[in-house]
């Protein structure tokens, strides 16, 4: 019996590739001698991590696949055909109508996404979501199949690693807060929602903040341009976009970071707020999608977003040292939750349970 990994693209450096990395480890740890096929490799990934797709081998009827399904694909469809037992991780897709404006292309994939998620529900054995959000969405769609939270898996040891010391120099020692989201620069994650709440607080309570926005916005020119206008429009400055940029720099300004301020409105799970609680940095975000599922009553959950009301968050967080210090006990807590050996420890028992109703 093959245990079988397969995806549309395997990324460098991205959540849903580290996923899929991590839990091929933990498949081999299993006693799996389990592969990786994609459709698209990144080949800055080191030989032999990833198979092309065409190189599937003849699968059984007794081989188990798991498919990780976020994009529109042909693969979705051709899943459904393949002659074995099917398991989807779920990591969501992002809802067509954010992207619409600013990129069509990009919409219509996500539609086609979307469609092949729904037509798969008839064909699926199994779902691992990776929250709670992307498991309703999934029953929304009519999966019927059993289904199980399996959130994704980090890699932490990563984090560790040595920041850009060009970037600490930069900020470390400057007079004011340093806020910071991560993320693409994408319409769903609403980074405009961030830059008012900014002006707000850099207008009424800290004028020398900074606002540090860490994510690519290829592919997204026009959003990103729109994003440069409004900020103009707030007549606000010390907004840094730092586009495309490496892993040490990344880590650089989660080091310098004072509060993270997420105003998302779609996630399937967000790492950046693991990753944030990793970093020991008090997060305040807007009550959406899976934010809630994975904060899990740690951070600052907000029921609306507007400027004034976020600002005044911001200001309480890090004025008050007993609240900060209770949020951040809260989050460390809740990090406890993505350790590798919980993790891994839920995806074996998971894979083990469906592999035992298999031969029921």
């Amino acid at each position: 019996m093959k245990v079988i990994q397969v995806l549309t693209t395997l990324s460098f450096g991205d959540a849903v590739g580290n996923d899929t990395i991590a839990l091929g480890a933990a498949l081999r740890e299993m006693g799996y001698g389990s592969h990786i096929y994609a459709e698209n490799i990144d080949p800055r990934l080191p030989e032999g991590t990833v198979h092309p797709i065409r190189e599937l081998p003849p699968l059984a009827a007794e081989d188990v696949v798991l498919y990780h399904l976020s994009t529109g694909t042909e693969l979705n469809y051709q899943f459904a055909e393949y002659p074995c037992r099917k398991v989807v991780i779920y990591h969501n897709i992002t809802p067509p109508s954010f992207l619409a404006p600013y990129a069509p292309e990009k919409a219509d994939q996500c539609q086609y996404g979307l469609n092949g998620a729904k037509y798969l529900a008839d064909y699926v054995d199994y779902c691992l979501p990776v929250s709670d959000f992307n498991r309703r969405d999934l029953a929304a769609m009519g999966y019927t199949c059993p289904m199980d939270v399996l959130p994704i898996l980090i890699p932490f040891e990563d984090y560790e690693k040595e920041p850009s010391r060009k970037i600490l120099a930069k900020y470390r020692g400057l007079p004011g807060a340093n806020i910071l989201f991560t993320g693409r620069i994408v319409p769903n994650k609403c980074q405009e929602d961030v830059l008012a709440a900014f002006a707000a607080y850099k207008k009424y309570y800290d004028p020398d903040a900074r606002l540090f926005l860490v994510g690519d916005w290829r592919g997204m020119e026009r959003y990103y341009a729109r994003l440069l206008a409004y900020q103009k429009a707030l007549g606000v400055s010390d907004v840094i976009f730092t586009g495309h940029i490496p892993f040490d720099e990344i880590l650089a300004y989660y080091r310098l970071a004072d509060v993270f301020v997420c105003a998302s409105e779609h996630e399937g799970f967000c790492v950046p707020l693991v990753e944030a609680m990793y970093f020991n940095i008090p997060i305040i975000a807007y009550d959406s999608s899976a934010i809630g599922d994975t904060l899990g009553g740690s951070g600052i959950l907000m029921p609306e977003k507007t400027p004034a009301l976020t600002a005044g968050m911001i200001h309480r967080v890090l004025s008050d040292a007993e609240l900060k210090e209770t949020i951040l006990a809260g989050q460390q807590k809740r990090l406890q939750d993505f350790s590798h050996q919980k993790i891994r420890a839920r995806f074996r028992a998971c894979l083990e349970q469906f592999m035992m109703k298999g031969r029921a």
